[in-house]
């Protein structure tokens, strides 16, 4: 099991970032961000993650195409890391078409703080 505590979100709007980021903090985790999916599949192929948490509307390449991208990659470990996709998307078959392209779970926006440290405590527990 992957024992780092860093968790790369990939998101546009800078106040779900910061939520984000100040709600997984308080939980002991590190958080890297990006504000679009090309950099943030970068990212994940460089920095040591043990989750992505990945918004599907991003400004350059949806986040079906970032799941893809990192379940393809070269670094073989990106195949089995925990993708969460959150996004505001609730049309019937936007979870069906996350899952298909690789995500493991799908959680709806707005976020729930409490829902968003269960799952991701689901992948990765919380530091003691």
């Amino acid at each position: 099991m992957i024992q780092t505590r860093t968790i790369l979100y990939v998101e546009d709007n800078p106040d779900n970032t910061m939520l984000v980021k100040r709600a997984l903090e308080s939980r002991g985790y590190k958080l890297l961000d990006s504000p679009t999916g090309i950099n943030g599949v970068a990212i994940a192929e460089t920095e040591d993650v043990g989750l992505i948490l990945l918004d599907i509307n991003l400004p350059d390449i949806d986040g079906y195409e970032v799941a893809r991208r990192l379940r393809a990659s070269k670094k073989t470990r990106l195949a089995h890391t925990p993708i969460i996709a959150i996004t505001a998307n609730a049309l019937k078959g936007d979870a069906e078409k996350a899952l298909e392209a690789g995500c493991d779970v799908y959680m709806s926006k707005p976020i729930n703080i409490r829902e968003l440290w269960a799952r991701v405590e689901a992948f990765l527990p919380a530091p003691s």
